[in-house]
């Protein structure tokens, strides 16, 4: 029954895509995120001490008030609690947003077309500066963030998802309830992490605890990312020796700890590399080149790198299924 609750969640997610038109989980936890560092900057002076706090509050009562609304729930009719943690997972995961908006670019991108569209299209999806980036640059900065960000809205959301419905047995909640609180666990570290992690004055300091923790989330989802996308290269056809050979020299140069594993992975299997120099701001950041440049990237790329992405996650939760049923069953 777990099984088929969680792939419903993911067939939601691939028919219709990020959950918009009503508050969205993720929105909301924003919400908490802003209203939690005002209230906290008040109390604390010390950057270092109100981020911790920041971190601490947001997770608690993101992760408190979703067990309560599905205990309630299931107090009173147990379906209606599932149906509510389905849609929270199936609104924890970016399957579908991820090739939609990748996807995007590539359409705007053609013979002879204008890029100011591409540009503008890659821009919704990138932090870096699109305005005076070439053809070859838009199709390597939406490759790179495919990659990337397979972790960050696939991978690791669904893995803590099904690593908290071991608990069910030791919280009495159905395993569905249990995967919806640990997939709303993680994006609230996530949230944050996007929200208050920057390298600035104002959140060096406040945000190290989110940064840390981020890091610390993806640890392992990032390393299992990289291995199945090079399974997934193997049964695509693609260069997966490469792939296996540039994850393993590469996947450490990123100056995240964990976005370069899947960057890493796809960079060998499609022949390519990435990093170099891109611009933040009007300011110029030289990041260490991943891969090897065997050719330039090309439009079709892009479905490439979706169709790897796209594999790649199904069969980490393949992975992930099977283990929690060994688990499960001991």
């Amino acid at each position: 029954m777990y099984i088929l609750q969680l792939l419903t969640a993911l067939g939601l997610d691939l028919l219709l895509g990020d959950p918009r038109g009503y508050p969205h989980p993720v929105r909301l936890i924003g919400r908490l995120c802003s209203g939690s560092e005002t209230f906290y900057r008040k109390i604390f002076s010390a950057p270092e001490v109100a981020g911790f706090f920041t971190v601490l509050s947001v997770i608690l009562l993101s992760t408190g008030s979703v067990s309560l609304l599905l205990v309630t729930l299931g107090t009173f009719a147990p379906w209606l609690a599932t149906l509510m943690a389905i849609f929270l997972i199936y609104s924890g995961i970016a399957i579908r947003d991820l090739q939609r908006h990748s996807n995007a670019v590539a359409s705007r991108l053609g013979e002879g077309a204008p890029l100011d569209a591409a540009r503008q299209a890659l821009a919704q999806i990138v932090g870096r500066d699109t305005t005076d980036l070439s053809e070859e640059k838009i199709c390597r900065a939406t490759l790179e963030t495919v990659a990337e960000n397979m972790v960050d809205g696939i991978t690791a959301p669904l893995f803590y998802a099904v690593l908290a419905s071991l608990a069910s047995p030791l919280l009495g909640w159905s395993p569905i309830v249990c995967s919806a609180v640990g997939i709303v666990g993680y994006k609230a570290i996530n949230t944050m992490d996007s929200m208050i992690a920057y390298k600035n004055d104002r959140y060096l300091r406040f945000g190290k605890t989110a940064a840390r923790l981020d890091d610390l989330a993806n640890f392992v989802p990032a390393r299992l990312s990289g291995l199945c996308l090079i399974i997934a290269a193997f049964f695509l056809k693609f260069d997966y020796r490469e792939a296996a050979r540039i994850f393993f020299r590469d996947r450490l140069r990123h100056a995240s700890p964990n976005s370069g594993h899947s960057e890493a992975a796809v960079a060998g299997a499609l022949g390519l590399d990435f990093g170099g120099p891109s611009a933040y701001q009007g300011i110029l950041v030289e990041k260490p080149v991943i891969g090897d440049r065997r050719r330039l990237p090309e439009v079709a790329d892009i479905g490439r790198v979706n169709h790897l992405v796209f594999l790649g996650s199904a069969i980490f939760v393949a992975v992930l299924v099977g283990l929690r049923e060994v688990l499960a069953g001991w």
